[in-house]
């Protein structure tokens, strides 16, 4: 090749998306192979389990580097702090049989595409590696792997219109199919047997395997056969409870993956629709969608047509949500990025269900098969519980350094034993057994199940309050957390908000207001028409079905959507126009009704949404609703009112959600398919506020109360207005009344690459100069071309504010408030101002799905326990990455979510904090009784051996079984305490506290153990050979100790080969057995501490 193989070794796979991972290659190599066949056989699989467990070793062992184009064997190795390894083979797709000649080549629609770039000639092979399930291929130009099974996104607009348009050839679908593979969510059921093999070669059971077989060689079988029963029981449930959840996700998925679709295929240049199984579509098909309900087997665009689909698998609202077709915009931006963040609108989403479609002039509701499969929002959803995150816990950190400590104790023990017994003569057989059993006796076998007993329990008592756990290793996180971020809508407000006024605006004056419900109707006017037209409701089932806001809002008019199936209107071609009329209560109206001809659905990103609509037999007119100051903009100063900030001050203060109007009139002829949204939102008139009530729930003020007396943080984060938010979070007791809230606003500054960054009193609502707030905070700018103050530098200004602000930072009597926008430019070009504001950030507000999971992440970044608490409408992504997710909805979406709450309540966070610290607790002590038992246990029988001497089968068993298993399943039944205490309970294992009461303890025993067998050897009956020596008197003892000291010392001698107990009768032994077992006893007592974190030991 004439290139050097190192440098093109090693790329990245999914570069900056959250499962990026580092890819190198490997060639196998023969005679490394059968020195490794060789080590297999000759290690008797040994070797084999090694590399099963370390697959890099396996491949290091096996193959030499080469570069990605030549290689056969892939590792990979994840980009986080883990760097977990794993092998795949490269495996080859032949497309020979489908290109026969040069006119069978991928035609038009493949030119570009990473179909063509992939297959390789003259053999027309396809090399690829799944990972994941995702499929990747060799792009030959690009020299690196691409995913496959989704439209590229480079595409433009119009030419996903113009080549995807009429279909795809059947040519280029069969060639699709085979490099793509079949359209399914395929999670089959995992066979018994492999469940089995896979949690019997977990290296905590190949070890007790080992044990097992060295008891059963030392005739140690009554513990071996227990061990062997406890071990069979915990298997078997690991396994029922895997197959379950295996046989749960199979159910979730299998009903999507054969649904039959119509779609559209190129013949010579003809569309002609044909129907066929939903496996079989690729990316580029065209799907029709048929009118009725259609659940959908993979990601489309919508290109023609509109549909309303429920989303609810997705978002965890059952909220019917609009779908426009896609522009046909000329321009060379990829559609993604025209479409900006508004993208989704046009993206129809696996696993969702399409309720309504509504057809254009074309007549059909047609989408271009964007990513089929696993690539799919619902293949995302399943493989992010496949392929879990893995979590960095200190406990289960130091919990291995702390086994490996008791192997490096147990090595000493080997040698001393070793030295002991080979010095004394004793066969090499036996020296072996005795050696190999100071291993199983120093690191506990039955230490894992025991800390899994603790966590099954825990689990159990989550179960009966209601909350339902996914990740059992996260409870005992969640006896860490310091800080939980609060959704705000449905979370910790009311779910429903109630429409308390309406503020008119006529001739840019606000007039009186229009309280709810008033006895007197709303009269007929444009700010009426905007109620009653203005939202995307559908009927559904026989009910109004939308946005709980919308609904209020219509049902306020009193009129009522006609549901028939559509209204041709005039000049609208073939238009399907939803048609709202007035209903039997509503007030007279000089219209028979209102037309919505064309929708511009909510976006999160615009805050604002629109609507053509058309009085039958009247003019269009756009009407427009959306954040306050939003729709302000959009409006012509003129129709402004100039009182309007203090106005929407007033009202978001008192906690109101606020809602801005506004409309215009359309040009007649216009047809309202051709407009963009840009042409419509621009001089407006602005009609008035909307003002809805949310109010909070019951136990919000409660649940805050208590977590801010237990100095766990709580934080706001909301979609909703900055003023609201900050009003709901005083209500709520987040923001106390003596503390004063400063708003961080950060703006880009037009025409450059700064940006200016302004700090405000929100009380006051006056903008201060940032130099002094950032000196009083230590935050002083680090360059000043980027780090600029939009407000005026005034120096002889009074200072009473900004002094005011420095006392209050002083005290720490503040909190920041931010928008989602001023929080992302301070991400971008504030970087090193971000700790410190979100050290006392308390309100993020006007917060999209991405922000909140970044968020979240900042937070862990600054060493914090985040939980997140959402409904799971928009906050799957930070549930996810959050340490505790909490979802408080039952919905599909929040399966990923760690925590499910039966009750949609925030009363489950301190409930979850309570168990979490009792668990984690409970590992700990565990963890400390297990490793201090087998120590004593260990120092014992260390002493015992210095006289050939050892406890024996029974006297273990009583320990090991007795005792020990007893406890170890018995001490997680005390129940978490009631209260929360303002601090955590430790979290780590090595840490001086813990460190310092195990050496303590081992110090203890060790001087327990060896002044009892000196002490025992000075008593005046002790006799080394005669153990009934105490029981003679004295004088019997003194005249015939020379011929019981023989016959003693005969009858041990023959017994010691007869006896089944492998042990050895003496004064010793019985005297450092029963300290040894008393030892145990009260180091279970000390270990069961109760108060702070757990009940006290008497209610277990």
């Amino acid at each position: 090749m004439g290139e050097n193989p190192a440098k093109n070794h090693y790329a990245q796979l999914n570069q900056g998306e959250e499962n990026e991972m580092e890819i190198f290659g490997y060639k196998t190599q023969g005679c490394r192979k059968a020195l490794c066949i060789a080590g297999y056989i000759l290690s008797c699989g040994a070797l084999l389990l090694l590399f099963y467990w370390k697959p890099e070793w396996d491949v290091w062992a096996n193959c030499i580097r080469c570069s990605l184009e030549e290689a056969d064997i892939v590792l990979l190795r994840t980009t986080d702090e883990f760097r977990i390894y794993s092998r795949k083979t490269v495996t080859w797709i032949s497309v020979s049989a489908l290109i026969k000649s040069r006119l069978d080549y991928p035609g038009t629609a493949e030119e570009d595409s990473v179909f063509s770039k992939a297959i390789m000639k003259p053999s027309l092979q396809v090399k690829s590696i799944q990972v994941q399930r995702i499929r990747y291929v060799w792009n030959i130009y690009a020299k690196q792997f691409q995913k496959v099974g989704a439209l590229e996104d480079h595409h433009t607009c119009s030419a996903i219109h113009a080549k995807f348009g009429s279909g795809l050839t059947c040519n280029e679908r069969n060639v699709r199919k085979v490099i793509c593979g079949p359209n399914t969510i395929d999670v089959p059921v995992i066979p018994v047997w492999k469940l089995l093999i896979k949690e019997v070669l977990n290296p905590f059971y190949v070890f007790q395997l080992f044990s097992v077989c060295l008891w059963f060689a030392e005739d140690y079988m009554e513990y071996a056969t227990a061990i062997i029963i406890m071990s069979l029981l915990s298997i078997f449930l690991t396994v029922y409870d895997l197959r379950q959840q295996s046989v749960k996700l199979h159910r979730l998925v299998e009903s999507h993956n054969n649904i039959t679709v119509t779609v559209c295929r190129n013949k010579e240049g003809d569309s002609c629709f044909q129907e066929l199984e939903s496996h079989h579509l690729v990316p580029g098909d065209m799907l029709v969608l048929k009118e009725g309900k259609t659940l959908l087997p993979c990601d489309a665009i919508l290109i023609s047509g509109q549909c309303i689909v429920n989303e609810s698998m997705l978002t965890g609202e059952s909220i019917p949500v609009t779908k426009t077709h896609l522009p046909q915009a000329d321009n060379f931006k990829p559609w993604r990025m025209h479409c900006a963040e508004d993208y989704k609108k046009h993206v129809l989403f696996c696993g969702t269900e399409v309720i309504q479609t509504k057809a254009d002039d074309t007549g059909v509701v047609k989408a271009v098969v964007l990513r089929t499969g696993f690539n799919t929002a619902k293949g995302d959803l399943v493989r992010s519980i496949l392929y879990p995150k893995p979590m960095n816990f200190k406990l289960y950190r130091d919990a291995l350094r702390f086994l490996m400590c008791l192997i490096a104790f147990a090595a000493i023990g080997m040698i001393y034993t070793v030295c002991v017994f080979a010095l004394n003569g004793e066969e090499a057989g036996e020296v072996v057994k005795k050696s190999l059993d100071v291993i199983t006796i120093a690191v506990p076998p039955a230490l894992p199940a025991a800390l899994t007993t603790g966590i099954i329990y825990t689990q159990r008592r989550l179960k009966k309050k209601g909350i339902f756990c996914i990740s059992p290793q996260r409870i005992n996180m969640c006896g860490q957390l310091n800080l939980i971020c609060f959704d705000k809508t449905g979370t910790l407000t009311e779910d429903g908000l109630d429409l308390w006024g309406l503020l008119p605006c006529e001739r840019d004056c606000f007039q009186d207001i229009h309280s709810f419900p008033a006895d007197h109707s709303l009269p007929w006017g444009p700010v009426f028409r905007a109620m009653a037209v203005c939202h995307s409701l559908i009927v559904w089932e026989g009910k109004i079905q939308g946005d709980p806001l919308d609904v209020k809002m219509f049902e306020a008019t009193n009129w009522v959507i006609d549901d028939s199936s559509g209204h041709k209107i005039e000049g609208q071609g073939s238009t399907h126009a939803t048609v709202v009329r007035p209903g039997p209560k509503a007030s007279s109206a000089p219209v028979e009704g209102v037309a919505i001809l064309h929708q511009f659905p909510f976006s999160s990103a615009l805050q604002r949404m629109s609507v053509i609509a058309q009085e039958i037999g009247g003019e269009q007119q756009v009407f427009t609703k959306g954040a306050p100051e939003m729709v302000a903009m959009l409006c012509r100063a003129e129709t402004v009112p100039l009182n309007f900030e203090s106005k929407l001050l007033l009202y978001t203060a008192q906690g109101f959600r606020v809602i801005g109007l506004a409309c215009k009139s359309l040009q007649a002829g216009k047809q309202s398919t051709d407009l963009t949204r840009e042409e419509v939102e621009s001089d407006l008139t602005f009609l008035g506020l909307l003002i809805m009530e949310n109010r909070l729930k019951r136990e919000t003020k409660p649940v805050l109360e208590e977590l801010s007396a237990a100095r766990i943080r709580s934080v706001m984060v909301t979609g909703d207005n900055i003023q609201t938010a900050v009003t709901v979070a005083k209500n709520a007791g987040m923001i106390s009344a003596t503390n004063r809230v400063i708003l961080v606003e950060a703006n880009k500054i037009p025409g450059s690459f700064s940006a200016s960054i302004t700090w405000k009193p929100l009380e006051e609502n006056k903008t201060e100069d940032y130099r002094g707030l950032a000196k009083a905070m230590g935050l002083e700018p680090r360059s000043p071309r980027v780090f600029t103050s939009a407000a005026p530098v005034q120096d002889d200004s009074p200072p009473t504010t900004e002094r005011r602000i420095r006392l209050a930072l002083a005290s720490g009597q503040y909190h920041f408030a931010m928008s989602g926008k001023s929080y992302q430019i301070v991400a971008q070009h504030f970087r090193h101002l971000l700790p410190k504001l979100l050290l006392n950030g308390t309100v993020f507000a006007r917060m999209s799905p991405g922000q909140k999971s970044s968020l979240v992440e900042e937070f862990q970044k600054l060493d914090y326990f985040v939980g997140m608490c959402g409904d799971g409408a928009n906050d799957c992504g930070a549930l996810k990455v959050a340490h505790a997710g909490i979802s408080l909805s039952e919905q599909e979406a929040s399966v990923a979510s760690p925590f499910t709450s039966r009750t949609p309540s925030i009363a489950c966070v301190p409930e979850l904090i309570r168990e979490g610290r009792a668990a984690l607790v409970t590992s700990f002590c565990m963890f400390k009784y297990m490793a201090l038992y087998s120590t004593i246990q260990y120092l014992g029988v260390l002493l015992l051996y210095w006289q050939l001497n050892a406890f024996g089968n029974y006297q273990f068993l009583f320990q090991d079984l007795a005792i020990t298993t007893v406890i170890g399943v018995t001490m997680s039944f005390t129940g978490a305490y009631p209260k929360l205490v303002p601090y955590r309970p430790p979290s780590q294992l090595i840490s001086p506290p813990l460190l310092l009461s195990v050496v303590l303890n081992i110090l203890f025993s060790l001087s327990l153990q060896v002044f009892g067998f000196v002490v025992v050897q000075e008593q005046p009956w002790y006799s080394k050979t005669d153990i009934y020596s105490a029981c003679l008197s004295v004088n019997n003892h003194m005249e015939n100790s020379s011929s019981i000291s023989s016959l003693g010392l005969h009858g041990m001698r023959d017994g010691a080969h007869g006896q089944t107990d492998n042990g050895y009768k003496s004064y010793e032994n019985t005297t450092v057995w029963l300290l040894s077992t008393i030892n145990c006893l009260i180091v279970a007592l000390v270990f069961s501490k109760g108060r702070p974190f757990r009940q006290p030991i008497y209610t277990n």
